[in-house]
């Protein structure tokens, strides 16, 4: 049996490369992460939208 890990909201954001696609870690509040598989092109598209929101 697999060790169980703790799931909180806690620590930073994660964007990790794995294999051919990019993996995104959000901690939520209340607890848990929201975990995103994006493709390069998905998270190219993803960048210029929050740089036309943020700046």
């Amino acid at each position: 049996m697999a060790a169980m890990k703790p799931r909180t909201g806690d620590g930073p954001m994660e964007v990790t490369k794995e294999g051919r696609g990019i993996i995104m870690r959000v901690p939520l509040e209340g607890g848990g992460r929201l975990v995103v598989e994006l493709t390069p092109d998905e998270a190219t598209e993803l960048k210029a939208a929050l740089e036309g929101v943020v700046g």
